[in-house]
């Protein structure tokens, strides 16, 4: 297992769910990350959202906080609370600003907050900024899991 990323996974565009009821809050999100380097995943509603990520965990979420079905707190603190799935970034995008909204933000785990209206510049800034995070946190459990198998064949070879 090699820590280093062959060319192709470096070059591996990083996905970017996308969770809102309104189609045009949606769109404008999609929009709006199409000036940068990745591939936008719509989903509806939680439901949709949760259905999207078992088939396949994104590099980020941004998360509505207002859907039907299930609220934002409640998708966020279930895939918080997957180890599967606990280490994908949530940016929450919501209209709520008072301080018990944002508490229970963070008591869901989200990573972040972006405030309605979205500012395009404030939205591209977090995004990076998060994917960054990912990727260099997913380097670090590659290298982890590399140096622990380099420490098991050298006390294999030791033993031997």
């Amino acid at each position: 297992m090699n820590p280093v990323r062959s060319e192709k996974e470096q070059e591996k565009t990083p996905v970017v769910l996308v969770v809102d009821d309104n189609q045009q809050n949606l769109e404008l999100l999609q929009a709006y990350l199409e000036d940068m380097n990745c591939e936008t995943v719509p989903a509806y509603d939680g439901q949709e959202a949760l259905e999207v990520i078992s088939r396949g965990a994104p590099d980020l979420i941004l998360l509505d906080i207002m859907m039907p079905k299930m609220s934002g707190f409640e998708v966020c603190k279930r895939i918080k609370n997957d180890p599967k799935t606990s280490d994908i970034p949530v940016i929450m995008v919501t209209a709520l600003n008072e301080f018990g909204d944002i508490e229970r933000g963070i008591d869901s785990g989200t990573d972040d907050f972006i405030s309605k209206p979205v500012n395009k510049l404030e939205l591209l800034t977090r995004v990076k900024t998060m994917l960054k995070l990912k990727h260099l946190s997913d380097k670090l459990q590659r290298t982890l899991a590399y140096l622990s198998e380099v420490e098991k064949q050298a006390q294999t070879a030791k033993a031997e």
